[in-house]
């Protein structure tokens, strides 16, 4: 799985399913492996299966819904993150990522903030990128990229992290998200408005505007 040799993976875990044909940890990782590979009705299969295994395995439920994310159903997605939250556990930031990322796409700007920043609360580097051989599924895309890095903005701005409050401004602007100077009189941005690295996304012009136009030649 490291590697990303998700295929040979797959076979791996399968010899250990042979050991131990109950084993929801082995069951999902077969899951994590197929989605990799994209074949989303096998990863649905194996996780269908590890919750028959292990009625409480939040990695599982997580990980249905992030196959349901990718085919856009975002409204089943959601049915399936808050019943993994609802299931505890001590890796739940992860899960409310995914949430705020469903919501983001129903264009429920409120509750993927509120969902942000209860991951943050749990991890404060829940959003910086990590690797793909663990047990539960992480979304790093989205149809509307400009407004949910706005939003991680935010919630990284009201817990006084100006660095990534203004990476992830920045990373909004540039994908084109043209409210992005309403920060200057978001509540949200009080704590981090006036530090350099703010000030200065917020008084660049973005790229795809403009600077000057082309002189015209003959």
């Amino acid at each position: 799985m490291a590697r990303k040799d998700y295929r040979e993976a797959a076979l791996a875990y399968q010899h250990v399913l042979e050991r131990e044909p109950q084993n929801d940890q082995i069951l999902n990782k077969i899951g994590i492996a197929y989605q990799q590979l994209g074949e989303d009705n096998l990863a649905e299969h194996f996780y269908k299966k590890a919750l028959r295994a292990n009625a409480k395995s939040n990695y599982a439920m997580n990980n249905l819904g992030t196959v349901e994310y990718s085919r856009q159903r975002f409204g089943k997605a959601i049915k399936y993150y808050k019943k993994a939250l609802a299931m505890g556990g001590d890796n739940l930031a992860p899960i409310y990522t995914n949430l705020g990322y469903a919501y983001c796409n129903v264009k429920l700007y409120a509750q993927a903030m509120d969902s942000f920043n209860k991951a943050l609360a749990l991890d404060p580097n829940i959003f910086e990128p990590k690797g793909t051989a663990g047990s539960l599924v992480q979304h790093r895309s989205t149809g509307d990229p400009g407004t949910l890095y706005f939003l991680v903005a935010k919630s990284y701005a009201k817990l006084g992290d100006a660095q990534r409050a203004a990476r992830y401004l920045k990373l909004a602007r540039d994908d084109g998200y043209k409210d992005f100077l309403a920060a200057e009189k978001d509540p949200d941005f009080a704590r981090v408005i006036k530090d350099p690295q703010v000030q200065d996304v917020l008084h660049r012009r973005p790229p795809y505007e403009t600077t000057q136009s082309k002189p015209v030649t003959n």
